[in-house]
C-alpha cells in the first residue's frame, strides 16, 4: 500500500500544472455582418484567443479554405464575399480539430512546434504528437445572393428620400424601415424586385 501511494504521488507530481477539457473548451459563436460585397467577422480575435494560436495563422488558413481574400481590422476580420456564420463556424471548427485538438486526448493543451522542418502538434496534457497533415484546398463558393425569406445581419449604409434605411448586398440595394445610417440589425427579406428588396427589422444589433 506504501508502494502504491508513493507510485501515485509521483505521478501527480509529474502532471501539468493545468488541464482543460474538451467539456470546458468551447469556441465562441462568430459574429458576422454583410456589408456590400463583404462578410466581417467582428469577434476574430476573441475566437484566436480562445483556440490559443497567432491570429495571423487562423486567418492565413481561413482564406485558403475560403477561397477568398481578406484582411484584420482591429479586433475583427473582413473577408472578400459573402459568408453564412454556419461557413465560418465550419471552418474555424475544422481549423480547430487540426491545429489545437490532441488526437489522443481530445483536450486542447497543445501547441505547434517544428521538428526536422515538419510542423507537428504536441500535447501537454498526455504528452502525445503528431504531424500536421496537409490537407488540399477546396475553396468554399461565397453566397452571391439573397432570397426572399432569408435573414441576414447588415449594417445600414444610407437612408433614402423616403427616410427608410438602406444596405448593399451584391447587386441588391434592400430598403429597412425605421433604420438609420450606422446600425447593425438582423433583417428578413420580404420581397425583391429586380435588384431591389425590402425587409423588416429581426432585431437592432448596434450603432456604430
Amino acid at each position: 500500500m506504501i508502494d502504491y501511494e508513493r507510485s501515485l504521488n509521483r505521478a501527480f507530481e509529474h502532471m501539468p500544472e493545468y488541464l482543460t477539457t474538451d467539456v470546458r473548451f468551447s469556441i465562441p459563436e462568430p459574429h458576422i455582418f454583410i456589408e456590400g460585397k463583404t462578410t466581417v467577422l467582428k469577434n476574430f480575435l476573441e475566437i484566436a484567443d480562445v483556440v490559443n494560436r497567432d491570429p495571423t495563422h487562423l486567418l492565413k488558413y481561413m482564406l485558403k479554405e475560403l477561397g477568398t481574400a481578406g484582411k484584420l481590422d482591429g479586433n475583427r476580420v473582413i473577408f472578400q464575399g459573402k459568408f453564412t456564420a454556419e461557413t465560418i463556424q465550419s471552418q474555424i471548427t475544422a481549423y480547430a480539430d487540426e491545429f489545437v485538438i490532441c488526437s489522443e486526448c481530445g483536450r486542447p493543451d497543445t501547441e505547434l512546434v517544428r521538428s526536422d522542418r515538419v510542423l507537428m502538434l504536441k500535447c501537454a496534457a498526455c504528452g502525445a504528437h503528431r504531424p500536421i497533415r496537409k490537407r488540399r484546398v477546396r475553396p468554399v463558393a461565397a453566397k452571391d445572393a439573397i432570397e426572399e425569406g432569408g435573414e441576414y445581419d447588415v449594417r445600414i449604409t444610407g437612408v433614402g428620400r423616403k427616410g427608410d434605411g438602406f444596405t448593399q448586398i451584391d447587386k441588391y440595394t434592400i430598403y429597412v424601415p425605421r433604420t438609420v445610417k450606422g446600425e447593425i440589425v438582423t433583417i428578413k427579406v420580404n420581397s425583391i424586385s429586380g435588384t431591389l428588396a425590402f425587409a423588416e427589422i429581426l432585431e437592432r444589433k448596434a450603432t456604430e
